[in-house]
């Protein structure tokens, strides 16, 4: 019996060693890994040049206090704000709490305009984090459940839609800030038009709030461009980032820009590991290998590749209701719930994830070959159709 909390439905199976996009087990075998630790393992497994580099920094330096400057914490910051046009950024371990900081942030921002009870837009269906803050955010009442009362100061609205958030501006003169997801990834791939978010930065700019983008998930090169804004002619004021951004080595960051720029004086926000050389290492090389293998076009191509696939061979298919992505990161939506395929995957020697219930969520690492992801198309698309023709 483990001593662990119980709170993971694992699947049985446990990895001792992985490579590229495939992962092993403890009885040799092989798992082809479309799902990179839900979006976090950027450059797979084992890649040489990252863990060289984490290595040489290990050997020579791990931690020390933020109460230090930290040279690698200042070039991750550099290359960020280069990459996104953005003006600072705090480091901290996770998305949550690039969230936290983000949601704390836009709190203090409408303090300092005179507003004693800020409040934030936030989505249905939306997944921002598991911390207080950050679950009361999120638009999903399954994970909420238990942890009541939850924190006040969050307006939701429906997702990817204009009208309710001019509603809300009609009548709410507390809000300050508006935080979505680009794609949300927990709520089913589902994607913001390019359209809404260039209108949402005109309303927020009309009411000066804050324009605060969750890209824990689609950042990173995921989306075939560095964060997926880039996709849109407009920039945030705030964006948080986790995920892929250290490609296994627990990094989160939340960066301000434009009017956000400033809000958090010395005192106002910290992280004990938050920044430490090792995972700003983690960062910059994940970054710079990306960069230097143009991983980015890689995503893009790959992903249309991968959508022309499925749509291909599962357009047509009785319960497949839609399939959408941007570069390598998509979902196939079934007419009904299909949590058990992610076993079935298992038994063939393949990772994937199902979200939102009914969502086969696909989130390859960043290195994924051509001739990987044809084994995908070719090992997933009979699983679903066999899945789907069951009474």
């Amino acid at each position: 019996m483990s001593h662990l909390m119980n709170t993971y439905a694992r699947q049985p199976v446990a990895f001792t060693h992985g490579e590229g996009a495939w992962l092993w087990d403890a009885s040799g075998k092989r798992y082809l890994d479309a799902l990179a630790g839900i979006a976090v393992n950027t450059l797979g497994h084992a890649h040489p040049r990252f863990t060289a580099a984490l290595h040489t920094q290990i050997s020579r330096l791990i931690h020390v206090s933020n109460v230090y400057q930290v040279h690698e914490q200042e070039q991750l910051a550099d290359k960020l704000c280069a990459l996104s046009g953005m003006d600072e950024v705090f480091l901290c371990n996770s998305g949550c709490e690039a969230n936290e900081a983000a949601i704390k942030l836009a709190r203090m921002y409408g303090h300092n305009k005179g507003i004693e009870n800020p409040a934030i837009i936030v989505m249905e269906k939306a997944f921002h984090g598991r911390t207080l803050a950050t679950l009361s955010a999120t638009g999903n009442r399954k994970v909420q459940a238990g942890f009541e009362p939850l924190v006040k100061g969050f307006v939701r609205v429906p997702y990817d839609d204009l009208a309710a958030i001019r509603q809300v501006a009609e009548h709410n003169p507390d809000v300050v800030a508006v935080l979505v997801e680009p794609i949300q990834g927990e709520g089913g791939i589902r994607m913001l038009d390019i359209h809404y978010l260039e209108q949402l930065r005109q309303i927020c700019d009309q009411h000066g709030w804050l324009l605060m983008l969750d890209e824990v998930q689609c950042g990173i090169g995921r989306t075939g461009k560095w964060f997926a804004f880039q996709h849109t002619g407009i920039l945030p004021d705030v964006m948080t980032l986790a995920k892929g951004l250290g490609s296994g080595v627990p990094v989160g960051a939340c960066l301000a820009a434009g009017k956000a720029t400033g809000t958090f004086k010395p005192g106002n926000h910290g992280s004990t590991f938050g920044g430490n050389p090792l995972a700003c290492t983690a960062a910059l090389t994940t970054l710079n290998i990306l960069d230097h293998d143009k991983l980015l076009d890689h995503a893009t191509n790959l992903g249309n590749f991968l959508l022309n696939g499925f749509r291909e061979r599962l357009g047509q298919v009785a319960g497949v209701t839609t399939i959408r992505g941007q570069g390598l990161m998509i979902g196939i939506e079934l007419n009904k719930p299909c949590g058990e395929l992610v076993q079935r995957a298992l038994a063939q020697g393949l990772l994937i994830n199902v979200t939102a219930d009914n969502v086969i969520r696909l989130l390859p690492p960043l290195v994924f070959s051509q001739a990987e992801a044809q084994q995908l198309l070719d090992m997933l698309c009979p699983l679903v159709t066999g899945f789907l023709s069951q009474a």
